[in-house]
Order: structure tokens, then C-alpha cells, then sequence
């Protein structure tokens, strides 16, 4: 490892290396207390599909093996909303109900996704084999609200303004929108628009915006909620491994989440539990449970 010029973070040593060099990561979690793994490919996008699973899933063996070795018994790791396999899968499968929970079954079909899957097996195992407790932190997409507001103030404005387009239709007009605009969407997906190398038009027409945030359930994280569920994950006191979904309490369009459920995904009809309101279709029950995860912004503010 080798410290890197030009970057410091008050009362903190910052070292830059390869999370897939062992030895390196060795040498890093000498003397540590808890690691916290982020290192990863974080967009399917941004490397072919062979090196998003080795530096995703062997650098995370790799965080692993270096806690075990030195006697760490604390990991905290990010996964993905993805891990579930619905955003970013070539393939369509059906929802058994909302909130989706930690409970439901994952269907992954893309690299990205499967890493994900991965990287909580691998912290399952060394839960079993080694007594390492952690969570894996199945963040959506995280803003940098307080530095971005101007441009994600303005997107949402277009999108809500989509939506509500929509939802002012006649009904049997609404349904027929709504049909081909999902039509359009599970075709992208066979067609790997995710994958590398990048595409850009995913979401540039209407159809598009209508269909953003579908495929992860309107979800949305400000990125001081997601430091403050890395902190409280570290800190919490518990015993063994577990996938959380952590995200902000209320979908990002604010709108009913039983109008956008019953809109967008009428084949759904069982609820594990009643929703109100903008309340998220992802439940965070389990991490308000486990580590007192309560998020504290929103978006748009609330």
C-alpha cells in the first residue's frame, strides 16, 4: 500500500492500494479494530462483466480473509438494492409482495447483481466459519443531496411532473400507457443496456423517465443516512450476518406508494404489512431492528 498525495481526511492515516492484492489488504487491517469494505465496481457500466465479479467478489474474500488472519470480528460491507436482481437482471421475475423485505427471494441475472449475492455469501460464510458479524448494506442510489440539490431538485421536478402526466390519464388510457412503457423496459433488458460498455439513452425519453425508478422501487438514500448506517452497523450490538435494505423511509416522486404499487405492478397484490402514504414499497424494518437505522433525510426534503 502506498499513501496516496493529495488526499487527507482529518485524523486519519489514507493509504491507496488494490483491494484484490491480498497482501496489501493484509497489511492494511493490521492493528485495526472493525473494517468497513466499500471498494468495489459500483455500476455495471463501468467494467466488463468478468472484472466486475473478481474485483467485487475476491475483494471482498480478500476483506474477509485479512480480518479472520488478524482477529478482526467486525466487517461491515456494501451490497445492493441489486443484490434482489430486479434493476440491472436481463430477465423479469415475478415480485411476491411489498414492502419487499430482506425475506424475499433474489433472482440475479447480471454480473453486477450476482456479485452482490456473492459478497453476502462470503460474509455468511465467515460468519460461520471465522464468528465475523457484520451487515451487508443493500444501498439504492445514494445522493450527494447537500452538494447536488440544484440539478436533483430540478430532475425530480421533471420526473414528478411525468408521473403526475400519467397518473391524470383515464384509466383504461393509463393501463395501456403503463403496459407499453414496461413492454419497452423488459425488452431493454434483454438487450444488456447496463452492461459494459456503457449506453446512455437508457433514460432519455419519456417512456424512460416514466420507468425510472421503477425497477428499485422509487428507493433513494442521502448520503449522510448512508455514512450513518455504516456507523450505527459498526457499532450496533449483535451477532451474525445479515443483508439490510437501507434506504430512505418514503419513495423519491412522492406520490402513494399504493398508487405507484397498484400503477406499475398490478400483478402484486399481497402486503406483508400496511404501507401509508409516500412510505417506501422497501421495507427498513429489519435495520431500524437490528442497528437503529432511522434515516434522516429525504428526497425531495421533506
Amino acid at each position: 500500500m502506498g499513501r496516496r498525495a493529495g488526499m487527507a481526511v482529518e485524523g486519519a492515516a489514507y493509504y491507496a492500494g488494490d483491494v484484490t492484492d491480498y497482501a496489501q489488504v493484509r497489511q492494511a487491517a493490521e492493528g485495526m479494530e472493525a473494517i468497513v469494505h466499500l471498494a468495489a465496481v459500483r455500476h455495471p457500466m463501468m467494467a466488463p462483466g468478468q472484472e466486475v465479479f473478481r474485483v467485487n467478489c475476491t475483494g471482498t474474500f480478500n476483506i474477509y480473509q485479512a480480518a479472520a488472519e488478524v482477529g478482526i470480528r467486525r466487517v461491515v460491507s456494501a451490497s445492493s438494492i441489486n443484490a434482489l436482481g430486479y434493476n440491472f437482471g436481463i430477465k423479469d421475475f415475478p415480485l411476491l409482495y411489498f414492502p419487499i423485505d430482506e425475506e424475499h427471494p433474489t433472482y440475479t441475472t447480471d454480473p453486477y447483481s450476482f456479485s452482490k449475492q456473492v459478497v453476502e455469501e462470503i460474509a455468511a460464510y465467515y460468519y460461520r466459519r471465522e464468528g465475523i458479524s457484520g451487515v451487508q448494506l443493500r444501498l439504492p442510489a445514494v445522493y450527494e443531496v447537500q452538494g447536488e440539490a440544484a440539478w436533483i431538485q430540478q430532475a425530480l421536478a421533471g420526473i414528478r411532473a411525468a408521473y403526475d402526466a400519467l397518473l391524470s390519464m383515464p384509466k383504461a388510457a393509463r393501463r395501456q400507457r403503463v403496459e407499453e412503457i414496461i413492454a419497452k423496459f423488459e425488452a431493454m433488458r434483454t438487450k444488456r443496456v447496463w452492461e459494459y460498455p456503457p449506453n446512455q439513452s437508457i433514460y432519455q425519453d419519456a417512456e424512460g423517465m416514466l420507468a425510472f425508478g421503477r425497477s428499485n422501487f422509487w428507493t433513494s438514500i442521502d448520503s449522510r443516512d448512508s455514512a450513518q448506517a455504516i456507523e450505527k452497523a459498526l457499532l450496533a450490538d449483535y451477532e451474525g450476518s445479515y443483508p439490510l435494505f437501507v434506504n430512505d423511509s418514503h419513495n423519491f416522486v412522492g406520490i402513494d406508494s399504493h398508487v405507484l404499487a397498484e400503477t406499475f405492478f398490478p400483478e402484486v397484490t399481497t402486503w406483508k404489512r400496511a404501507v401509508q402514504g409516500t412510505e417506501s414499497l422497501v421495507s427498513i424494518e429489519k435495520a431500524r431492528q437490528l442497528i437503529g437505522f432511522e434515516p434522516e433525510h429525504s428526497l425531495p426534503p421533506r
